[in-house]
């Protein structure tokens, strides 16, 4: 439960710097729709989670990388209209770039807190 918490916190801080860069559009209205948002994200991963590692490493070669691409697109864009102040401003175009920079702005954060100490490895 609290690599949960840790991991819609990190979320959260990847949605808000995100926000800040204009060429993705997306935007979010305050930090609470980003943790909203990052609980989202977040449950939507612990259930892919939930997939054993040869399928989920089967499905990403076979399909190039394509597979979890398209379904990190989805629930970018899932997130984004399921909460109220969570947009994207061009579409299918910000969830494509949102989904893009949120998996590397928290693979940066996640790198920094584990170097840190602050998660498990």
């Amino acid at each position: 439960m609290i690599g949960f918490l840790i991991s819609v916190v990190i979320l959260a801080i990847s949605l808000l710097i995100i926000s800040k860069i204009p060429p993705i559009g997306v935007e979010i209205d305050s930090p609470v729709k980003a943790l909203l948002g990052g609980a989202i994200i977040g449950a939507f991963n612990g259930v892919w989670g939930f997939f054993p590692n040869a399928l989920r490493g089967f499905f990403a070669f076979v399909s190039l990388g394509l597979v979890p691409l398209i379904g990190a697109i989805i629930v970018f864009g899932l997130a984004a209209w399921l909460i109220e102040g969570f947009r994207l401003r061009y579409g299918i175009w910000s969830a494509v770039l949102g989904a893009i920079a949120l998996a590397i702005v928290s693979s940066i954060l996640n790198a920094i807190l584990r170097s840190v100490g602050l998660v498990a490895v």
